[in-house]
């Protein structure tokens, strides 16, 4: 007698089934985003007010290596600007002889 009921019903079951896992997931879901986001949120916090948080030496050493590399190609674009600008005088020089 339930499988008759069931096939009856199953049009109706089966989507809103679907529907209420769908917003169960949602929910945790979005729960789940709030709690990284205050954690997040906590860790800057604290590495703002410098109390030292978990990770907080490998970013500042990514930063330091991220900037020395910068100053590095800064150093090697000047010395290429210097070499196309003595490049470049030679050349004019050359043509005027």
């Amino acid at each position: 007698m339930a499988t008759p009921v069931m096939v009856l019903f199953s049009p109706v079951l089966v989507p809103s089934a679907i529907v209420i896992f769908l917003v169960i997931t949602g929910f945790l879901f979005s729960g789940g985003c709030g709690v990284a986001a205050i954690t997040a949120l906590s860790w800057i916090y604290n590495y703002v007010q410098v109390k030292h948080p978990l990770g907080a030496d490998k970013l500042d050493y990514a930063r330091d290596m991220l900037a020395s590399m910068t100053r590095g190609v800064t150093e090697k674009a000047k010395e290429y600007g210097q070499y196309v600008k003595h490049k470049a005088r030679e050349v004019a020089q050359g043509e005027r002889s």
